[in-house]
């Protein structure tokens, strides 16, 4: 089979297709072929080797994708040949046939295509834990949205407002701002001193936005920190917090609001609930064969793209 190998850490230069032996039926897993791939920014700082994300080389990149079981080891069962399955959290995605353990695997419902699912085992998961568990969502919140035309930025922004909410989103370009307002966004704003914007209409993305995003709090606020695309924060005096209205600060990763099988399938299960009703759209942005892995990295870290980027293996 074919994969996206990666030998050293460098740029997008060093993903290279190579064939490798496919994966076996181990007890406990699931052999399927990938039919569609997510691309993620994990993988960026994967391939990079950033310490936080450091994995043994050389790898095989990729979380996350949904395709159709081939096989079942031993011990498996609730899947069948031929079913359709979604994953994330499984490494090894950027090929065209995975193993992953059976209790990660999310069946996929009629009437949801997988590629569709694929775009949100990541990010549509993630747009559910931090609208629903970090901070439930009440009517009249106020939720400023960063990024809000990226994959996460566009289903959460929906989620926001299925919960009623005020979406007020910040984007940096007038097609990114124009997304977000077909979300749902409620305002839409720049990052230039959003902070001082937001107050305006609230009368009261990582480390680019980080302080301003703790200035534009009122009291007993919540900063939600999910993803660090510019970089780490810097280190926060907590002093500050008391300074300015006891606020909250927390660092939440999907990998904790996953942990058992029953909390994953009932927040993939809500996500293909609300698709197939026609109440949350997943925007692909962009689709690339698996030659192209390197193009699509490179899209995705220059900010070049909206929504869900996805290699097709096959």
């Amino acid at each position: 089979m074919r994969a996206v190998v990666v030998k050293q850490h460098g740029g997008p230069d060093v993903l290279t297709v190579t064939d490798l032996a496919a994966p076996q039926a181990a007890p406990g897993c699931l052999v399927v072929d990938v039919e569609a791939a997510g691309v993620n920014f994990m993988d960026i700082y994967q391939r990079q080797g950033s310490p936080s994300y450091a994995v043994d080389l050389p790898y095989v990149p990729g979380t996350e994708g949904a395709g159709t079981v081939v096989a079942a080891g031993p011990g498996v069962t609730g899947f069948a040949t031929g079913d359709k399955v979604a994953w994330t959290g499984v490494a090894g995605s950027y090929a065209e046939r995975v193993a992953i353990p059976a209790d990660r695997a999310v069946p996929i419902p009629d009437g949801v295509r997988p590629r569709v699912a694929a775009a949100v085992m990541l990010q549509g998961l993630t747009a559910h834990y931090l609208a629903n568990s970090t901070y439930p969502i009440a009517a009249g919140d106020p939720v400023v949205v960063h990024a809000a035309a990226g994959g996460v930025g566009l289903l959460l922004t929906q989620l926001v407002k299925m919960r009623a909410g005020m979406a007020i989103a910040t984007t940096s370009t007038a097609d990114k701002a124009e997304l977000a307002r077909r979300a749902g966004a409620d305002h839409v704003i720049d990052y230039e001193d959003f902070a001082t914007a937001v107050r305006e209409i609230t009368d009261g993305v990582g480390r680019a936005t980080f302080d301003e995003g703790l200035t534009a709090l009122r009291p007993r606020g919540y900063l939600v920190l999910y993803g660090a695309a510019s970089g780490p924060v810097p280190p926060l005096e907590l002093q500050r917090l008391a300074g300015g209205g006891s606020l909250f600060v927390t660092r939440p990763t999907l990998v904790h609001h996953i942990a058992s099988r029953a909390e994953l399938l009932r927040r993939a299960n809500d996500l293909f609930t609300w698709i197939r009703q026609g109440r949350l759209e997943v925007r692909i942005g962009g689709t690339y064969p698996l030659d192209d892995a390197a193009w699509a990295h490179d899209d995705l870290a220059a900010r070049r793209t909206t929504g869900k980027l996805l290699l097709l293996p096959r």
